[in-house]
């Protein structure tokens, strides 16, 4: 906070010098995207980093919907993001990320252009048991060709498959950053959007 200065003059009155403390800048904002397949984690990613109360828009998954979508492995899911989530996070006073995530069944693939424009990168989270529903995630970052890393939800704290196998299986660029994290723990998904966030930077630097 700005600090001022006063003189004393004759009497009772006091007056303001100018203030000397020089004004502090807002942090930097950077959006970057949590994306995947249905039932990934994304949405608890987002509840888990966020520091205010995280935008979902979650709907029930009606029968209609639970035909369509594979809730086998995710019994206990009840709803599912139908635009968007959104959270920010304040990584130090220079810098703060404005987190979007998108909705992960293919139907709903039309909102993701909007949902990602002006995005520095991606974070891909992927079930290692159902791989083959970030294929859609991985191809369309790309195609956009957005920086991208793959993060490995750990079910249940194991990991059905290897890093290696994971990245041979996607067959992602030598580049591609490929972690394992857990989407409820905050500290897990804020050094994976740190990871991120170097890739991209080191994407813009041309290495």
């Amino acid at each position: 906070m700005a600090s001022a200065q006063y003189t004393r003059q004759a009497g009772p009155a006091m007056t303001e010098a100018t203030p000397t403390a020089t004004a502090i800048r807002p942090p930097q904002p950077v959006k970057m995207v949590i994306s995947g397949g249905f039932g990934v984690g994304k949405t608890t990613a987002i509840g888990a980093v966020s520091e205010i109360e995280p935008l979902t828009t979650e709907a029930a998954i009606t029968e209609v919907a639970a035909g369509v979508d594979d809730t086998s492995l995710t019994p206990r899911k009840t709803t599912t993001t139908v635009a968007m989530d959104f959270g920010c996070l304040t990584l130090d006073p220079t810098l703060k990320l404005y987190i979007f995530g998108t909705p992960g069944q293919d139907r709903f693939g039309f909102m993701w252009k909007d949902v990602t424009a002006g995005a520095l990168g991606a974070l891909v989270v992927v079930d290692s048991r159902r791989l083959d529903e970030c294929f859609p995630a991985v191809d369309y970052f790309e195609r956009e060709g957005t920086p991208f890393a793959i993060a490995v939800n750990a079910f249940d704290g194991v990991l059905s498959h290897s890093l290696p196998a994971v990245r041979s299986a996607l067959d992602v660029a030598p580049e591609v950053p490929v972690v394992a994290f857990d989407a409820r723990s905050a500290d897990s998904v804020r050094e994976s959007l740190i990871v991120v966030l170097e890739h991209a930077l080191m994407r813009a630097r041309g290495y």
